[in-house]
């Protein structure tokens, strides 16, 4: 399909020129008191970081914290650092290197949808009608909304056509720069349609319930970070009274809505919107799940990065009432994902485990009455951060699956 662009939209287009990312980098840094803790802080508000894990004002003692500095400030922050005898790390030397390095796997097929590659929108919502085609009998294309700039938001339920079945529901992509994220549903999708009457328990999965699979959560900002800028996060959504674009997808949810500082700037990476389900991507998914709560028995949201499998809740310390069941799935979970290439993830409730957040996906649905909820945290554990290599896409994937397959099993045999 040729998209035929008119002359102004190109030209627009055209003026923009990508960022680039030449010789920044990227920092570890691990706090050794609070008087660490608080430079940090300090340096956040004075310079202008891009905070990688934790955002700022989650900085705490003993946390790592990783941040991506521009060549020009880097000095001067290493300075500092030097200067007051705190710990750190460079994990990347030259960020745009990084980026480039990144796309380390060669086409499979020209023309053939690749699962070891990180693939552009366009690619990404070709395939998902390609997938309908090849499986017309257990893959349907449902329309569930628009994003800001009208891109088409395609759920894709993979089941038996028949009858009303328990599910889950799946998405992938809420933040624009965590590409293994995306990459990883459609592999699920893949490998779901492909071993479904080959793999005993897929099959099983299948003959008995539906997943409902959000390939890309946020579309505009997946665009945005593969024509623009990498490292963009937010959606692209403009915001009354501010130049700054965008809004956390993952903050716009009505679970303790916007009860942090850090999400009231539009111009934070982890801004909350103007009101809970301000975003058109927010509502419709909001929307979707609600028509569908009586049979959506677990809710799965993918992002990247830390090596970590999180439960609620993420706005209170405070535990859920079957705490005890969730961290006993997770762990199980865990365990089978990393029996295939050893991968070490660990598990707990999200504000325990990173830090405290309101808004969150994960907290809605739970809230809603879905009491199987889970966020993975996929590879790596920081030395490329969002950047992973094509080259472990695919190991990323295999043993993911094995931690979805199962806790879809048990949610297929502990559901009513």
């Amino acid at each position: 399909m040729h998209l035929i662009l008119p002359v102004g939209l190109i030209t627009t287009a055209l003026a923009i020129a990508p960022v680039r990312f030449d010789r920044e980098k990227v920092f570890r840094v691990k706090p050794q008191d609070e008087k660490q803790a608080n430079i940090l802080k300090d340096l956040a508000k004075t310079n202008k970081l891009d905070f990688w894990y934790p955002d700022a004002t989650h900085v705490a003692v003993n946390m790592r914290v990783d941040f991506r500095v521009s060549e020009k400030e880097s000095q001067s922050i290493q300075f500092v650092l030097d200067q007051n005898k705190m710990q750190y790390e460079i994990l990347i030397y030259d960020l745009q290197e990084a980026i480039e390095k990144q796309f380390d796997v060669k086409e499979d097929i020209p023309g053939r949808h690749s699962y070891a590659k990180y693939n552009a929108w366009d690619k990404i919502v070709a395939w998902t009608e390609k997938m309908v085609h090849k499986h017309p009998d257990m893959v349907s294309r449902i329309k569930i909304g628009t994003t800001v700039e009208n891109n088409p938001l395609y759920v894709l339920k993979i089941g038996k056509k028949d009858g009303r079945r328990k599910a889950i529901f799946m998405d992938c992509g809420i933040h624009a720069r965590e590409w293994i994220s995306p990459a990883f549903c459609q592999w699920f999708v893949y490998q779901a349609t492909k071993t479904y009457g080959k793999n005993k328990i897929m099959t099983k999965l299948l003959d008995r319930m539906n997943f409902y699979v959000l390939p890309v959560f946020n579309i505009d900002g997946y665009i945005w970070s593969w024509t623009q800028n990498r490292m963009w996060r937010k959606n692209r959504s403009k915001n009354p009274g501010s130049k700054c674009i965008g809004t956390d997808l993952n903050r716009n949810f009505n679970a303790s809505w916007n009860s942090f500082p850090a999400t009231k700037d539009p111009c934070k990476e982890t801004y909350a919107g103007p009101t809970p389900e301000s975003e058109k991507e927010t509502k419709a998914v909001t929307d979707f799940i609600l028509n569908h709560l009586k049979l959506i028995k677990g809710y799965i949201t993918m992002h990247s990065y830390s090596q970590m499998l999180l439960f609620p809740y993420g706005y209170t310390s405070e535990l859920p009432p079957n705490q005890e069941e969730l961290a006993r799935v997770a762990k199980i979970s865990t365990d089978a994902l990393s029996s295939q290439y050893a991968t070490r993830y660990i598990y707990g409730p999200i504000a325990s485990t990173i830090y405290r957040t309101s808004g969150s996906s994960l907290d809605w649905a739970y809230n809603l009455g879905i009491k199987h909820t889970f966020a993975f945290e996929l590879r790596d554990k920081g030395k490329f951060g969002f950047l992973l290599p094509e080259s472990q896409i695919k190991s990323t994937c295999k043993e993911t699956m094995l931690a979805v397959k199962f806790i879809a099993k048990y949610i297929l045999q502990h559901t009513s």
